[in-house]
């Protein structure tokens, strides 16, 4: 029964992390949260990047950005260390989390099942961070390679272009580090499941709620929507607002004198 519980506790963990991703990806498209709107600022900062003579302070800030998931990048790689090495002495890690309260008397072949879905995890993790890291060297090329302010071989249409592939590069970079960000918070539920599995249950749902609150409905979202204008289609069969009416007529119209001739 031990080990059914425990199989139970994987399987909801799996739908906690893989269904929220999915489910975060299609409602992206969909309603307002953090990832589109940071899409949104990092198009303006292409377009402002492309006005500039110094890209100084931008070639800071995609370093900055870039640390840090090295930072993280490497902070998986000692983690991943420490459960390898946990691995080699699972007789112990048993004594040290058994005589917890309310701890679970489960199996070795359960203890080292535990101990790989962890280590799985921060695998997943690394793998998002350095190819985060390696995506925002991709846009620090392009800040390099950007035509200049004064540039006249460059059209229009070609700064627009630019920005926009830079700003989509830089979208990709920024939802990996998100997704190995969230690959911490996951292995925090699997740190409970060491406890016992019905906690693992509660926690892998308990991280799903902190994430979506804070990816649609937090305070930082609502400081970041409000720095950006957005215009509502107006629905059909609905009437325009009267001072936009108002507009209308006053605007002036072709002369007849022209139509005369």
């Amino acid at each position: 029964m031990s080990a059914f519980l425990d199989f139970i506790a994987l399987g909801w963990f799996l739908v906690c992390w893989l269904g929220y991703t999915e489910y975060s990806r299609r409602m992206a498209h969909n309603r307002p949260c953090l990832s589109n709107t940071l899409d949104m600022y990092r198009e303006d900062w292409m377009r402002m990047m492309l006005r500039r003579d110094n890209r100084i302070p931008d070639a800071t800030v995609v370093g900055n950005l870039e640390r840090n998931g090295a930072f993280f990048a490497s902070s998986c790689l000692l983690i991943l260390a420490g459960i390898i090495t946990a691995l080699g002495y699972t007789e112990e890690v048993m004594n040290v989390f058994e005589p917890l309260p309310f701890g679970s008397h489960a199996s070795r072949e359960i203890w080292e099942l535990r101990l790989v879905v962890l280590l799985l995890v921060f695998v997943y993790a690394f793998f998002k961070f350095t190819w985060s890291m390696r995506m925002y060297n991709f846009v620090a090329v392009l800040i390099g390679g950007a035509a200049m302010p004064d540039d006249p071989k460059t059209t229009p249409a070609a700064r627009e272009a630019f920005a926009k592939s830079a700003a989509t590069v830089c979208n990709l970079a920024g939802d990996a580090f998100n997704l190995g960000l969230r690959s911490y918070y996951y292995a925090l539920a699997v740190v409970t499941w060491f406890i016992h599995p019905l906690l693992c249950i509660g926690a892998s749902t308990l991280v799903v709620m902190v994430l979506y609150r804070r990816e649609f409905c937090s305070d930082a979202l609502s400081a970041l929507r409000v720095g950006k204008t957005f215009e509502e289609p107006v629905p059909k069969g609905e009437k325009k607002p009267k001072t936009e009416a108002k507009e209308d007529r006053d605007r002036p119209g072709p002369d007849k004198n022209m139509k005369a001739h």
